[in-house]
């Protein structure tokens, strides 16, 4: 099972099976486990990086546990190594040697779904990952649908968000949705230095501090340098209306210089999280319409702009660039609407 996303030198979330944090939605599926009341689908939702597909994992190997015929070892060894017949992961697709699909097609879905039709393999529960489903395309969520509305017995799908408000109403209605908390610091920290114990102290508190609850960022960090422009786009986005204009050209020109690195990975979760927090604090901050309108209009452009880029391969420095020049017209309409407040 070829991850995406995975990050070099780190075991894959079916590896783990063992997710911390999280113990509420843990022991609420375990007791629907228990109860022989397991949804047909289950969608954990919330941040990208918090171990919500670590999780689905851990809760596969505890179902197939309960309702097979096999060791919980054997159980888990089996997930780890790919080979479990009642287990059925779908993520993006390896394109060719070089790079994976861009979304998960619909041909994908019914690859599985002709799969989970078939004579299982072993005793016991089938489990479907679909990690993520952000990633299916509009054919391919449909097609998901149909699967969802008339799943097969004793199946469970666990399907996998880290941004639920973009995804059909009908698939969510179908699911037994859990949201997902970032996790403390002091969990992050624990994360990391159990799979960096050489860490010394200042470099594992910097990878808490942006990691922001989420431990998949905190890895990330230890990729960057200590000079990255991550830190400088941090700092610039705490008040980007006061910053001069130079300041997000330099920005722009840093990030964008290398596309598919760190510091541009971890930059677009940035922006990414600040547009939706913005957009969040402009809907619960009374009645400035004007704001939520910019915010919600920043934030469908922003993510419009990069889904091009991505397409048709635009200069990455000029596109952010002019997303920073969004953000700060939006920050000085913003700081002029509390003024007059």
């Amino acid at each position: 099972m070829i991850d995406p996303n995975a990050i070099e030198d780190l075991p894959l979330p079916e590896q783990r099976q063992l997710a911390v944090g999280h113990d509420k939605a843990r022991q609420a599926i375990l007791a629907q486990l228990a109860d022989h009341r397991l949804p047909g689908a289950i969608m954990l939702h919330g941040p990208e990086g918090i171990g919500k597909a670590t999780l689905a994992f851990e809760l596969a190997a505890a179902i197939f546990t309960a309702t097979g015929d096999e060791s919980s070892e054997r159980v888990r060894e089996q997930i780890a190594a790919g080979s479990h017949p009642n287990l059925s992961v779908l993520r993006r697709r390896m394109k060719d040697a070089k790079g994976f699909y861009t979304v998960i097609r619909v041909e994908d879905v019914r690859e599985l779904r002709e799969t989970l039709q078939q004579t299982r393999g072993r005793s016991g529960h089938r489990i479907a990952v679909l990690d993520s489903i952000d990633d299916c395309n509009p054919s391919a969520s449909n097609a998901l649908l149909k699967t969802l509305e008339e799943p097969p017995a004793d199946t469970t799908f666990f399907l996998i968000s880290h941004r639920p408000g973009g995804l059909l109403p009908t698939i969510k209605s179908r699911c037994h949705n859990i949201a997902l908390r970032p996790l403390s610091d002091q969990l992050v920290a624990d994360v990391v230095m159990n799979n960096h114990p050489e860490l010394d102290a200042s470099t594992l508190d910097r990878a808490v501090q942006l990691a922001g609850g989420r431990p998949r960022r905190a890895f990330e960090t230890l990729a960057l340098a200590e000079t990255s422009p991550v830190g400088a786009l941090i700092t610039w986005l705490q008040n980007p209306a006061a910053m001069p204009t130079e300041a997000h050209l330099k920005l722009g020109d840093a990030l964008g210089s290398d596309p598919n690195g760190p510091d541009m990975s971890f930059a677009r979760e940035i922006l990414s999280d600040w547009l939706a927090s913005e957009m969040r604090d402009a809907a619960m901050q009374g009645p400035d319409r004007r704001r939520l309108a910019s915010a919600t209009e920043l934030w469908e452009k922003a993510n419009a702009l990069l889904s091009e880029a991505d397409s048709v391969n635009l200069d990455f420095k000029q596109t952010l660039v002019v997303i920073f020049d969004w953000i700060r017209k939006h920050s000085a309409l913003s700081a002029n609407s509390a003024e007059q407040e």
